[in-house]
């Protein structure tokens, strides 16, 4: 799998922007994928130093469109934190 599978989009809301103070970036990711593989994938996509990954996974909830149910997509996200002296993510900071 190449980097930009493994990675597949950055999440952009309140809270997780409120983690890259600590240098903490929050993305959405390839369910198969492992811990060592994000860190290599996000350390190739955006030249930084990761220090520890953390993963979970996001069941799918249950929605209803009038007399119609069904469950949303699950998902895997991942809070990758960057070393001290790693440079930020640009992409990032034009959000704040």
């Amino acid at each position: 799998m190449t980097a930009q599978d493994i990675v597949i989009r950055p999440i952009i809301t309140e809270k997780t922007m409120s983690g890259t103070a600590e240098k903490k970036y929050t993305f959405e990711v390839d369910k198969n994928s492992t811990k060592i593989d994000i860190k290599r994938a996000v350390e190739e996509l955006f030249g930084v130093k990761v220090s520890k990954v953390n993963t979970l996974h996001v069941r799918g909830r249950l929605r209803r469109q009038g007399r119609y149910e069904g469950y949303t997509r699950s998902w895997k996200k991942a809070v990758v934190t960057l070393t001290e002296d790693s440079k930020t993510i640009e992409f990032f900071e034009s959000m704040v």
